[in-house]
């Protein structure tokens, strides 16, 4: 991994404010339409927490595309959204298949974010192979999104850089086929590894977060608190960066806002109940006093 790391910018709020978000006007259209991918019949609410992360952080349309057994459910905990029920395997992840099922959304909306709760490593990569190349982005990968990249690292690079990933530690440990010890001694220097490598902007979660893009730029985010550390709290802060992308975000801005509203929800919310306890559903609900906070 590179040791020539370059040097963080500290994301504050002030940092923030001189880079303003884009203020959609009008309808739900100019505010960009978002597409989440994902799910599983055990995992569909890593789904629906990255859905209500997107359009909390400002994006205007709403599409959803699961496995078929669980789109009722969907639509039904989803009022806002357009539900695509996608063919599954007998285990219940998403085929891979599946991706011809969903192209044409996919290739319509503002933004694109694969991967929450998705099952299935192999058919989740092979999902990807047949959708990525004819997606012109912006795009996040989460979670099993990334296998695309652990099998190939230069997978995204038609992209031009407009794709955020979102991994963990470990994820992104998988990406670089290094040890998770190896990350936990260099996260900075393994964000900026994978930037460089997949031509993506990444964002690292963690205690501290890391965002890296692949022109070297590096922010070091110290948002947040241990009550962060809770099931579906990574889901959520993908759903933010693809909302904040839908919105017309450039990649590196919408990992580095959301890196910093997913933080500061925890923040809020650690005030009003406690450091430890709050669920994953309710940060996207502070999402946005958080921004208004920010923007003044």
């Amino acid at each position: 991994m590179p040791r020539n790391t370059p040097e963080p910018t500290l994301v504050t709020p002030q940092v923030l404010r001189a880079w303003q978000l884009p203020e959609p006007s009008g309808g739900k259209n100019e505010r960009g339409s978002i597409l989440v991918i994902g799910g599983s019949t055990e995992t569909l609410g890593a789904v629906l927490l990255a859905a209500e992360g997107a359009m909390r952080a400002g994006a205007g349309k709403l599409q959803v595309a699961t496995v078929a057994s669980r789109a009722a459910v969907a639509a039904q905990a989803l009022p806002e959204a357009l539900v695509r029920a996608l063919p599954e395997t007998a285990d219940g992840a998403i085929r891979a298949d599946a991706a011809d099922e969903v192209r044409d959304l996919a290739e319509s909306a503002g933004a694109v974010l694969v991967g929450p709760g998705m099952a299935d490593k192999e058919e989740t990569q092979a999902f990807g192979e047949r959708l990525l190349p004819h997606l012109t982005g912006p795009l996040a990968l989460d979670a099993l999104g990334l296998s695309c990249v652990t099998a190939d690292t230069a997978c995204l690079h038609h992209l031009k850089g407009r794709v955020v990933l979102t991994p963990n530690p470990t994820e992104i440990a998988y990406a670089l086929h290094v040890e998770e010890d190896e990350i936990a001694a260099d996260p900075a220097g393994s964000a900026v590894d994978l930037a460089g490598r997949a031509q993506a902007v990444v964002g690292l979660g963690g205690a501290t977060s890391w965002i890296a893009a692949p022109d070297d730029r590096l922010w070091q985010d110290e948002s947040g608190n241990a009550g962060l550390g809770v099931s579906g709290s990574g889901d959520v802060r993908a759903g933010i960066t693809a909302g904040l992308l839908a919105r017309g975000a450039e990649p590196a801005q919408a990992a580095v806002w959301a890196a910093f509203l997913h933080g500061r929800a925890g923040e809020r919310l650690a005030s009003s109940i406690g450091p430890l306890g709050f669920l994953a559903r309710e940060l996207p609900g502070e999402v946005p006093a958080a921004l208004a906070e920010i923007q003044g």
